[in-house]
């Protein structure tokens, strides 16, 4: 190994704790708590060492956002292989992604509530966000119905999940109708 394959690993091996510390502080404390001094205390570097990986928690919580959204593809994509038909296959996915979301509150809020930097729905959306979607999309076409675009009923139905998971975790829904919740969706908007 060289000189500078050497220099790479230990920046990407240095990347993946900062990321790492980072999302595990957030989830422990919040992303208040997430600052580059705390993060360079935890990980014993200097602050200039972080900001040589990141300009700063913006860029942090985006690294963050990417490596959740990957996370969630790979859940949603083995719910959904797990189902046997069309309908289980819809109704799997809406639970793989509200549990998801629930065991993962602060990647959940890097990936859709905290300002991470990254674009969606454009062209220069990171490939992790865009693989999150389509594990929707792959997985929901059969359930869009006639006439209904795919693209727009993945959307649709994205948006309710997103919103039982995040009106659920502020605690404004109650939580024993959890599962019917679920079930009302897939039973309104899939067309099996």
């Amino acid at each position: 190994m060289s000189v500078q394959e050497r220099k790479e690993r230990e920046r990407a091996d240095r990347e993946r704790l900062i990321v790492a510390t980072a999302r595990e502080l957030a989830e422990q404390q919040g992303w208040d708590a997430v600052t580059t001094r705390r993060l360079a205390e935890r990980i014993e570097y200097s602050q200039p060492v972080l900001y040589s990986h990141f300009r700063g928690k913006r860029e942090i919580i985006g690294a963050v956002a990417l490596q959740g959204a990957t996370e969630m593809a790979v859940a949603l994509r083995a719910a959904a292989s797990a189902a046997d038909h069309p309908r289980a296959r819809v109704s799997a996915l809406a639970r793989a992604y509200l549990d998801f979301a629930a065991r993962n509150p602060a990647v959940y809020d890097a990936m859709f509530q905290l300002d991470g930097g990254l674009a969606f729905a454009e062209e220069d959306t990171p490939e992790p966000l865009k693989e999150g979607f389509a594990a929707l999309l792959d997985n929901l076409s059969d359930a869009a119905g006639d006439g209904v675009h795919p693209g727009l009923f993945t959307e649709v139905f994205w948006a309710a999940l997103h919103g039982l998971a995040t009106l659920t975790r502020a605690g404004r829904l109650p939580p024993g109708d959890a599962e019917r919740r679920t079930e009302l969706l897939v039973d309104r908007l899939a067309m099996l």
